[in-house]
């Protein structure tokens, strides 16, 4: 069963492609973060999932006791995936489809006992299997070094039985690291990536530092009267390039258009690469720094390239304006490109004078949707070393707007409560909006997303850390019989911004735990004193949960005005109903021996109704078929002997 690159043998790898059901018992919550880590999957890996056709095998998500899953493609047409309450988060997720990939633990390795200790004495009854160690010849560490800081890791008080950890590190420093549920390790990525033999990601599409000379194949523009120069520091700022800070001695740059020389509407213009789209969609980042003039302009084009304009056209994107500011601001830009396309980049001189001028570093293009809003906190390590535990430490974000008109605000407790002040606390509100008269209410499925960001120059190095809140219209308030997401004004209580104008905050909901201060601090979450808060709140339904996640692989451009889910649901004893060539189809369920049929999966057929058929028919067909059964039994209780063997351990928990 061992082959190359192989954790527990090729027959249990999935195709590139995965099939899947999000079971109707799922919390709504749960049904969005799912579709969010199979775009973490999308962005780092080779790895696509499509909802299910009728495969032979699929992944089945379902709200069970817990988070598990089985270890690898089991080859039994439907394979449970577990996700349970109080599992919604997004590294829980991709915690437990990596164990459907075919991985085991961290702490399962075979070389565990050289970075780990088992306290055996301190595990719950009957959850000992989670612990096991797997020998070299039905695991493979794909020659990557043990990982403390692995999403399959468990954390020191993982299963515990009283008061005391369960695991214990060889090195003290990482008792605390052990456990994260961000988002996948470096490490994690790379044994992904081996298994599987993927050669790049799906939706990454491009990143650039500009620490190389040869500015990641950007060119200079000769439509233009400047250019853009690659510098590490400016006299008038920046002082140093956003990627390294200044930390690192002979690196540290960024592209640089200097607005102090030349003339009123000179241009400096850089261009990527020719990139390829797939899906679509894309979501530009990168960070800009303004040492100019307040009339000094940044715009962002794209050049595409049809068979009708072979040359390319431009198109502009956006316009970036603002004032002149002493460090850097991150941006985002959707692009909505179909062909392939060039990024543009054009400075522009202003009328006023300048000292400095336009700089751009840590270039991120990505085919996946960008955040709707961006909070910036500066100065934050002062806020940490001041601010008091608990409400009176408390801070706001600006009001926004959901898609959908919805008014909503963030809040963060520094130091989180009284009783644990090492925690970062994360609250989502509904407030008191212009839309207001217009909306339903309570507020029904909109889910709303706050990832605090790692500001790692290359997007698919990060491990940000996010949570998802998602509006049920009959939850009701702790404190009340009242809604909990209903008018601000009539379940809220009186609030006030920083310019003193009023409002109605809403009871909100978050966790006092979102992320500790050790955490906080051990990745790019602060950079120049600044984090990063990227929000999103978006309408989610039960009906669209099975069908929008269309797979990476797919070119075809949609057809217009084709609905992406069915209205109502026509498919009986829990049918999925998609939509294929624009009508409504029912994916009827089945088990190991059983299955539903028919139009609207009205029928039932089991192996039972089967076998009755086969007996009524004749004799010598009965003897036949019960000599072949019992042949075919022998045969793969032989070759599947070893697969079978602990099957209990095959099923790991979190």
């Amino acid at each position: 069963m061992q082959k190359r690159n192989s954790i527990i043998g090729d027959n249990y790898q999935w195709p590139h492609v995965i099939p899947y059901i999000l079971d109707d018992s799922l919390e709504m919550n749960a049904k969005g973060l799912i579709l969010k880590a199979f775009e973490q999957y999308r962005l780092k890996t080779c790895i696509d999932f499509k909802p299910w056709e009728g495969e032979e095998n699929y992944i089945s998500v379902f709200k069970g006791s817990g988070c598990w899953s089985s270890v690898g493609n089991q080859q039994e047409g439907l394979q449970q995936l577990s996700i349970g309450a109080n599992c919604d988060r997004i590294g829980t997720i991709q915690h437990e489809f990596l164990h459907a990939l075919g991985f085991w633990h961290e702490q399962s390795r075979s070389d565990r006992d050289d970075y780990v200790s088992i306290v055996w004495d301190n595990i719950q009854p009957g959850k000992d299997h989670n612990f096991l160690k797997y020998n070299d010849t039905s695991s493979d560490s794909l020659n990557v070094p043990y990982d403390y800081t692995s999403v399959m890791h468990y954390s020191q008080n993982a299963f515990r039985n009283g008061t005391e950890p369960t695991i214990v590190t060889n090195i003290p420093d990482f008792m605390d690291v052990i456990g994260q549920r961000m988002d996948f390790s470096d490490y994690d990525l790379q044994k992904l990536n081996r298994l599987y033999n993927c050669s790049s990601s799906l939706s990454f599409m491009d990143t650039c530092s500009f620490e190389l000379e040869n500015i990641c194949g950007m060119i200079q523009s000769s439509d233009d009267n400047s250019d853009w120069q690659r510098l590490s520091q400016v006299p008038a700022g920046p002082n140093t390039d956003h990627t390294n800070m200044g930390q690192c001695e002979d690196s540290g740059f960024f592209m640089h258009f200097n607005t102090s020389a030349g003339a009123e509407g000179s241009t400096a213009i850089l261009e990527s690469r020719i990139l390829y789209p797939k899906r679509g969609f894309q979501c530009l980042q990168f960070y800009f720094y303004n040492s100019g003039h307040e009339s000094d302009q940044l715009y962002v084009w794209v050049r595409e390239y049809t068979s009708a304009h072979p040359n390319g056209t431009l198109r502009l994107i956006e316009e970036i304006e603002g004032s002149p500011a002493t460090y850097w601001q991150l941006h985002h830009v959707s692009l909505n490109v179909t062909s392939k396309f060039r990024v543009v980049f054009q400075g522009m001189r202003g009328r006023g004078l300048s000292n400095g001028g336009l700089s751009i570093d840590d270039i991120n293009l990505s085919e996946t949707q960008c955040p709707h809003h961006v909070w910036h906190i500066r100065n934050f390590t002062h806020l940490l070393s001041t601010s008091p535990a608990g409400p009176a430490g408390t801070i706001y974000s600006p009001p926004f707007y959901s898609s959908k008109g919805y008014a909503f605000q963030v809040s963060l407790q520094v130091n989180g409560t009284t009783s644990n002040p090492f925690n970062l606390g994360m609250y989502l509100y509904l407030i008191s909006g212009a839309n207001d008269d217009h909306l339903q209410w309570p507020c029904a499925w909109q889910q709303g997303t706050m990832i605090l960001l790692d500001q790692h120059p290359d997007i698919r190095q990060r491990m940000s850390n996010q949570r998802s809140i998602t509006t049920d219209p009959l939850q009701l308030s702790d404190s009340s019989s009242s809604y909990l997401w209903d008018r601000p004004d009539k379940v809220g209580s009186i609030a006030s911004f920083s310019n003193g104008t009023t409002f109605m905050r809403g009871p909100g909901s978050g966790t006092s735990a979102f992320i500790t201060h050790q955490r906080l601090r051990s990745r790019n979450f602060i950079k120049e004193d600044s984090v990063y808060i990227l929000l999103t709140m978006e309408g989610i339904s039960t009906t669209t949960m099975t069908t929008t996640t269309a797979s990476v692989t797919q070119t075809e451009k949609p057809e217009i005005e084709v609905p992406d889910f069915c209205p109502d649901n026509p498919c009986e004893n829990d049918g999925v109903c998609v939509i294929v060539d624009r009508e409504p189809v029912c994916r009827c369920p089945a088990g190991d021996n059983w299955w539903y049929m028919g139009e609207k999966c009205e029928r039932k057929g089991s192996t039972q109704e089967n076998t009755i058929i086969a007996v009524s028919s004749t004799i010598a067909v009965f003897v036949v078929m019960l000599i072949i059964t019992i042949t075919t039994a022998v045969c793969l209780k032989k070759k599947y002997s070893h697969g079978k063997e602990n099957r209990e351990s095959l099923t790991l928990e979190e």
